[in-house]
């Protein structure tokens, strides 16, 4: 029975904020579980080979402008017109990402990407300033000290690593990079925003 929705996430990739909220639909229309799992897009595209499309297409004639085309298409169908683009873009995620894991050894996964995702994509938040960013996070309801404190932790490090390390094992190369299925049991791989029709269908199928 498909019923949840693991998602491979990355604070500093755009499309993982403009997936999350018609994801979020989708999950509250089916009332699948919805888990995000944190990874290193840095290090994941170490590993594939892979490039942000900015720089793998530049030489593709018309192809950046039109990835910016849909974009624009999919920020109006979602009425995402909150959107900005980070005055960092792009910005070194690795302290957000460790402080993300520490928040989902909580069980508040979830509820960290949430609350963050507007302060960086929508007032475009100094993610580089531990003052602007702590200020951020503790304005979310969480305790911005215990989790810059974990994240510089040995054990947290090493949980990104092999979370990066276990996506790209699976087949995932970038994000939004998403496994729906049951828990525990077999799932199917999707990628990009454009993949929500195809993730809800799934989701009907279980």
């Amino acid at each position: 029975m498909a019923n949840r929705v693991e998602l491979i996430f990355d604070f500093v990739s755009p499309n993982a904020y403009l997936i999350w909220w018609p994801l979020r639909d989708i999950i509250k229309r089916t009332g699948a579980e919805l888990h995000v799992t944190p990874v290193f897009l840095g290090g994941m595209h170490r590993l594939t080979g892979n490039a942000p499309p900015m720089i793998r297409n530049a030489d593709v004639k018309g192809k950046v402008e039109y990835d910016m085309l849909e974009m624009q298409r999919f920020i109006a169908k979602h009425e995402l017109s909150k959107y900005r683009l980070h005055p960092q873009f792009p910005f070194n995620s690795i302290t957000l990402q460790r402080m993300l894991v520490a928040a989902d050894q909580d069980g508040r996964g979830v509820q960290f990407v949430e609350s963050l995702l507007p302060a960086i994509w929508e007032e475009g938040v100094d993610v580089l300033n531990p003052e602007t960013l702590g200020a951020a996070v503790a304005k979310a309801g969480f305790d911005a000290r215990d989790l810059f404190a974990r994240s510089q932790t040995d054990a947290v490090k090493q949980t990104l690593v092999t979370n990066t390390d276990d996506a790209v094992a699976r087949g995932a190369f970038g994000i939004p990079t998403m496994f729906v299925g049951p828990k525990g049991g077999a799932t199917e791989m999707f990628f990009g925003k454009e993949r929500l029709g195809q993730i809800e269908d799934e989701l009907a199928r279980g």
